[in-house]
This record gives C-alpha cells, sequence and structure tokens, in this order.
C-alpha cells in the first residue's frame, strides 16, 4: 500500500492523457514494456481500464512512466511510482531494477487485487505458464528465491567489505574482512543468476526489498 505522503506526490506527477489510442502488444517488446488490464463494471456498462509502462523508459527523456487507457483511449499520464484514479479506487504502479513490482487496484476501503497482464506480454507468458503448469510454476519461483537467498549469504559479506575501505568509512567505523571470497568469475555468474531470478520474480510482480535489490535502490 502506499503511503498518505506517497499517495499526495504521486497526485502532483498525474498529467492528462491526450486521447491517442492503446497500441497492441508487439512480439518484439517483452523484455521493454509491460501492459496490465483491469475490467469493471459502471452504471452497468463495462470498462476496461489498462495500464502501459515502457520498462526502459521514454524515447525523448529516459523517465519510466505509467500510462493508462479506459476502452483503448488515454486519459492519464504519471512517472513512477503512480498512483492513477480509476472507477471506484486507484491503480498503484511501481518497478524495481528488473520489472514491474506492483500494478494493483486498490479501492478506498483498502481491497486490492492485480491487474491482469496482456497475454502477449511476457508477464501474460508467465502467468499462463502459472495457469497450465502450477508444478512447473511453482519448481521454478522456488529456485528463484534460493538463488537470491544464496546471492544475498555470499555477496553482502563481499559488499561490505569493499564499502568498509572506502577511506571515509574506514576512518570513522573501520574496515571489515568478509568470511566469504569468491572467484571473480563465481561472482560474475552469481550476480547474472540473481539478475535473471529477480527478472522472474518481477514477471510475476513477486518483490522483497531486501531478495530483489530495494536496499541498494533507496525506494520510497
Amino acid at each position: 500500500m502506499f503511503s498518505d505522503r506517497r499517495r499526495r506526490r504521486a497526485a502532483r506527477r498525474i498529467r492528462p492523457g491526450d486521447g491517442h489510442a492503446l497500441q497492441r502488444f508487439r512480439w518484439w517488446q517483452p523484455l521493454s514494456r509491460a501492459l496490465f488490464h483491469l475490467d469493471l463494471v459502471h452504471g452497468g456498462a463495462p470498462e476496461r481500464w489498462s495500464v502501459d509502462v515502457r520498462l526502459w523508459g521514454d524515447s525523448d527523456d529516459g523517465d519510466v512512466r505509467a500510462r493508462l487507457y479506459r476502452d483503448g483511449v488515454h486519459v492519464a499520464t504519471s512517472k513512477l511510482p503512480a498512483e492513477l484514479p480509476v472507477t471506484g479506487g486507484a491503480v498503484q504502479v511501481a518497478t524495481s531494477s528488473y520489472g514491474l513490482r506492483r500494478c494493483h487496484y486498490v479501492t478506498p476501503d483498502g481491497h486490492e487485487r492485480q491487474l491482469e497482464p496482456d497475454p502477449a506480454s511476457a508477464e501474460g507468458r508467465r502467468a499462463r505458464l502459472e495457469r497450465e503448469r502450477p508444478d512447473l510454476s511453482r519448481g521454478i519461483g522456488a529456485v528463484s528465491w534460493v538463488v537470491l537467498a544464496v546471492a544475498l549469504v555470499l555477496g553482502a559479506p563481499q559488499i561490505v567489505e569493499q564499502i568498509s575501505q572506502i577511506p571515509p568509512v574506514a576512518e570513522h567505523l573501520g574496515t571489515f574482512t568478509s568470511p566469504v571470497r569468491l572467484p571473480a568469475g563465481l561472482n560474475v555468474a552469481l550476480v547474472v543468476a540473481a539478475a535473471l531470478a529477480s527478472t522472474e520474480r518481477a514477471l510475476r510482480l513477486r518483490y522483497h526489498w531486501l531478495l530483489d535489490g530495494g536496499l541498494f535502490e533507496g525506494e520510497e
């Protein structure tokens, strides 16, 4: 859930839409774009709200934004993290370094549910695997968690050692010697494996501030 302070900041970031039509998801966009949908009913009439996020940032300034569409028509844009008003509540959107970590519909009474990923998107394909092969999906998820836990246990002491060797830190706090010392090649493999594991978790909008890098991102 967003705090009141984050909600106020998010409200100031919202800009009105220009009415352009939502583009369909293309086959070459799974790593650069996330597209989610929310079906609601208002006054007896169905509504489809869509949130489109270009994960690598906009081409003009590099900022990552969420674009909100109602029945395929652009109605609002906001830099992230965003809280975009829709019928009966708002859609909260936030990213990590590896993809989306939140895209949820939240009502005033605190009820929330995740939006449905577009079937053509990477998130949609991962959701289909979870529906059709639940055992395999759980296995992949478990492996991702274990990889990140191992990366944290083996990598964190080495990072702390490097930080402690920075002169101002060493002068005030002293130095730290890591009990873990891995060859450079193994450290690189660990970083790559952790990035892949966090990416897999982001496809399911799974996020933990310690496992998925939030500690180093300075998340709000």
